[in-house]
């Protein structure tokens, strides 16, 4: 058990354990986006950092097919941010929050010595996504392509430059998809701490390994922050899933099949 696991299984409140904590129809999730663990400010505009920072936390929402309605934010500046940064974030927290349908409420500011951010979303829904949910032999795949922002951010650490709509910087997040498939999604969350990592959540959760049909590259199966959705559905569900997939310009991956045995995650853990 890495010391994340450790920590987190201290509290043991029924509440715990999705992207979000779900309760009487409302879903409270809140995400760090801390400067030199998640990010440098000299890798990406105060726009853009609070755009991510934002969207980050908006991710847990809409893995659990909630709609983003309320944001605190909790921002600590070092003393030398000038007034145009600080215009800057507030644009980008705004603009992002206003393309999801989330209201900014309220929150705190204080002084620090460098650029520390935390969001806490509420939102609702009618009918969660849960990491629970997966049976054995159901088909578990993911949206999108997997290992670009992993690519980019060594790109990053080496002093290199990405593209402005790098997924690293830039996320769009898989809103239309879960809403046009929730009736068949069984189990779901955010792939943030990578595909490897996620599927660990997936099998402590459900108490289930995985069988692959595909051979996933370790580059790929350990890269975080993708912020893509992991699924599973009913095997006699994929077709209509493989539909709303294109209905939605959403690419899927199949990669394993849920089954009776042990899952060992090859990744080295993000956070200890």
């Amino acid at each position: 058990m890495d010391l994340e696991s450790f920590f987190i299984s201290q509290f043991s409140d029924m509440h715990i354990g999705d992207d979000g904590a779900y309760i009487d129809g409302y879903v409270y999730s809140k995400d760090a986006f801390f400067e030199n663990i998640h990010f440098k400010t000299a890798w990406m505009s105060h726009y853009q950092i609070a755009q991510k920072a934002m969207v980050v936390n908006i991710s847990d929402a809409i893995a659990m097919h909630a709609a983003p309605k309320y944001a605190l934010l909790s921002v600590a500046m070092p003393k030398t941010i000038t007034r145009e940064q600080m215009r800057e974030l507030a644009c980008g927290f705004s603009d992002t929050a206003k393309k999801y349908g989330c209201a900014i409420i309220g929150g705190d500011t204080i002084s620090n010595t460098k650029l520390d951010i935390t969001v806490t979303i509420i939102s609702k829904t009618k009918k969660p996504l849960r990491r629970s949910g997966m049976k054995e032999g159901y088909l578990i795949g993911y949206t999108g392509t997997l290992g670009n922002s992993k690519k980019d951010l060594q790109k990053l650490l080496r002093g290199g430059r990405i593209h402005k709509r790098s997924k690293f910087v830039c996320t769009d997040l898989r809103r239309n998809f879960v809403e046009k498939s929730i009736r068949l999604l069984r189990a779901g969350m955010d792939i943030s701490d990578g595909l490897f990592s996620d599927l660990g959540k997936f099998a402590s959760v459900n108490r289930l390994g995985f069988s692959f049909v595909r051979k996933i590259p370790k580059n790929i199966g350990c890269s975080g922050e993708e912020y893509e959705i992991l699924f599973a559905i009913d095997p006699r569900d994929k077709k209509a899933l493989l539909q709303h997939a294109k209905a939605t310009r959403t690419k899927v991956t199949f990669v394993a099949s849920a089954a009776r045995k042990k899952y060992i995650n090859r990744c080295k853990s993000h956070h200890f």
